[in-house]
């Protein structure tokens, strides 16, 4: 269950009707920031400081011309051939950024250096290794954060939380990669209670890094919630809400489609 969204938490709204015109996607992302807008009030926090990155998994590219010309300029995705795909097929539209969140392969590392602007899923250092030899052939940088398994489930990825420091230690050797924080995806659970503690534990984790981090590696983004806990990840530090069914509407394509294996 590594990449489909969160059951929706009491009292944090429900999915939105399948968006179908630019006024449909102003509306969703309207609803969205005013949710974001309200998390934060709750705990003191500028909606200013929290990033909302739409997931645009499954939905096709005509839709996303609409959600670009509602005002959405950087997209999130899950599988890589599916990413590339639309932004070759979107490379029209200037300032649209792609951030790739899923799992990545080592063989496809090649593809996310030529287009992905951000890579929120780095767990092993190989694939580091591979995509900045790649992103150096290429002659770009690549925004990363470092996936935590902070669930402990063995359906996600990520690394456990005990191995995230040595990990980031490591990581300045590859120049090409911008360390910028942490990501995870919390426990797939409608209980606040099985789902905050993921969240605190990143932030807390973070924390802890970001007093002795090396050289060239930024602690300050914390990459938490999806559209059915984004409001709980915000009021415990989340930087960046990964939000999809709550913009584009229900999918077509089940989320088992996007589970390992």
């Amino acid at each position: 269950m590594d990449t489909q969204d969160s059951p929706t938490l009491h009292g944090a709204g429900t999915a939105a009707e399948r968006a179908a015109t630019v006024e449909d996607f102003r509306h969703n992302l309207a609803s969205v920031q005013e949710r974001i807008a309200a998390a934060c009030k709750s705990v003191g926090r500028d909606p200013s400081s929290v990033r909302l990155l739409p997931v645009s998994k499954t939905v096709d590219e005509a839709r996303l011309r609409l959600a670009y010309e509602a005002g959405c300029r950087q997209l999130g995705e899950n599988k890589v051939q599916e990413a590339a795909h639309k932004a070759e097929a979107l490379a029209d539209l200037p300032g649209l950024r792609w951030s790739v969140i899923g799992h990545l392969q080592t063989n496809k590392a090649k593809v996310v250096a030529r287009f992905a602007d951000e890579f929120q899923a780095l767990d092993r250092l190989r694939v580091a290794e591979v995509l900045d030899r790649r992103l150096q052939a290429e002659g770009r940088g690549l925004d990363v954060l470092v996936q935590v398994n902070t669930s402990g489930e063995a359906s996600k990825f990520g690394l456990p939380p005990e191995e995230v420091e040595a990990f980031v230690r490591q990581l300045p050797a590859f120049s090409s990669l911008r360390v910028r924080g942490l990501m995870t995806l919390a426990a797939f659970s409608a209980d606040p209670d099985r789902v905050r503690p993921c969240f605190v534990r990143l932030r807390e984790l973070r924390d802890r890094l970001r007093q002795d981090a090396p050289d060239g590696v930024a602690m300050d983004e914390l990459s938490m919630g999806m559209s059915g806990d984004f409001e709980l990840a915000i009021t415990e530090g989340a930087t960046t809400v990964r939000v999809g069914q709550a913009i584009f509407g229900p999918r077509a394509t089940p989320d088992s489609h996007y589970w390992p294996g």
